[in-house]
């Protein structure tokens, strides 16, 4: 059978990436784009499902029907971003700002890296299979969902804006958005993911007494932030143990701790001593180890820390677990990409793994062998902002396409 002439609209890629970039869609508010995605998809004459996620949240899940006899392939990918860009830090980061711009071949703009760039690819991966009059065997599904940013609610954290840790995803497998092999075009640098850690999210916290300034006098090693001192240290090389055991470490990638924040005490009332101070710890996993024995070792340090140090009111929890996610090295949708990086590139893909987390961790759940593969120009331009190149998105487009005529088969 003759090979499809296959060919990526650049500028036609570019036009609709910079449309996207132009709506915003901070997490809780991406109904707007969803919207752009949706019409998108019926201009393309695809079977399009709407799901509300929630109010102002929505997935829309859209289907190239196949001819039958061949797999199922899903390209999904979030509509959320990891800013607004109205954050003081980023402000007057023209990258991070929703109003796309071209600069030294590359795409700038609010998004663009993480995903809206890879949304792009696939809607143009689509529309070249069409071009082309290519008919495959197996379906094509395009889920573009909410809420998949690495964020929690919280004490008084709460709403959709704080809702995800694949929400979207979540929602979108409980209600037919399923297929037998997924790819997931997160930003991978070209490098083909065979897995990424997960996350366990903890929180230890010290109690003191809550008292004046001018009552404190003798007291202070009883202050719920100084007693902090002691936990956080004793912490720190429950961290370094977790990072050095070899049963965190996945294929040649050690486990991580982050302290990602501190909080006790009151900044508009100094003058007392606060009666309690939290310190919140995220702790990834590897995808080979059970959540259960991960929150287990977790808890297990709050246990330690209580006998160790009686007086401090010590107490904790875990309010985060986010699973990892793995697909065998000689799984056919990893040889599928691998066979389409080397058309469009001219040589194999690297192989990587990753300490990120991506909603194949709920996909993979679900049955859905997932792979992470995308562009990406590598840590983020923190003086421009977010950006992609665009000859990068151009071959991953073809990639794309290619690699769902790999996996679901063409018609004859």
């Amino acid at each position: 059978m003759t090979e499809p002439d296959l060919r990526i609209d650049r500028d036609r890629l570019v036009a609709w990436a910079s449309e996207a970039i132009g709506i915003p869609s901070f997490t809780g508010s991406e109904q707007a784009l969803a919207e752009f995605v949706r019409d998108t998809f019926l201009e393309l004459g695809l079977r399009v499902q709407w799901q509300q996620v929630e109010e102002g949240r929505a997935n829309v899940l859209a289907i190239r029907e196949g001819v039958g006899g061949g797999p199922s392939l899903m390209f999904n990918g979030h509509l959320d971003t990891s800013y607004s860009g109205r954050e003081p830090w980023l402000r007057h980061v023209p990258g991070f700002q929703p109003k796309a711009f071209v600069e030294d071949g590359r795409l700038y703009g609010l998004g663009i890296s993480n995903m809206k760039g890879a949304l792009a690819c696939y809607v143009e991966a689509l529309r070249a299979l069409d071009d082309a009059g290519v008919r495959l065997r197996g379906d094509v599904l395009v889920a573009a969902v909410a809420g998949e940013i690495e964020k929690t609610q919280y004490g008084d954290a709460q709403g959709p804006e704080y809702r995800g840790y694949a929400t979207g995803t979540s929602y979108l497998v409980r209600h037919g958005g399923v297929a037998d092999m997924c790819i997931l075009g997160e930003p991978t640098e070209s490098k083909v993911v065979l897995g990424h850690f997960g996350s366990l999210w903890a929180r230890i916290s010290t109690a003191g007494p809550f008292v004046h300034t001018a009552f404190s006098e003798g007291k202070r090693d009883q202050n719920s932030i100084v007693r902090m001192r002691d936990v956080l240290d004793a912490a720190l090389e429950w961290a370094s143990a977790w990072e050095d055991d070899s049963e965190n470490a996945y294929r040649g990638a050690r486990a991580i701790v982050n302290v990602g924040a501190i909080q006790g005490g009151f900044g508009w009332r100094v003058s007392r001593t606060p009666h309690r101070t939290d310190l919140f710890l995220d702790v990834r996993v590897p995808p080979t180890k059970e959540m259960t024995r991960a929150r287990t070792q977790v808890l297990d340090l709050v246990r330690s820390l209580r006998e160790r140090f009686p007086e401090h009111g010590i107490e904790g929890e875990v309010y985060v677990t986010a699973p990892g996610a793995e697909i065998t090295e000689d799984h056919p949708l990893v040889a599928a990409l691998e066979r389409a990086h080397r058309d469009v590139f001219g040589s194999p893909p690297e192989h990587d793994v990753t300490r990120w987390f991506s909603d194949a961790s709920v996909l993979t759940r679900y049955g859905i062998a997932t792979v992470n593969y995308g562009t990406s120009s590598g840590l983020l331009d923190t003086v421009k902002g977010e950006n992609l190149e665009i000859d990068g998105l151009v071959k991953t487009a073809e990639v794309y396409a290619r690699a769902a005529m790999q996996v679901c088969g063409v018609a004859s």
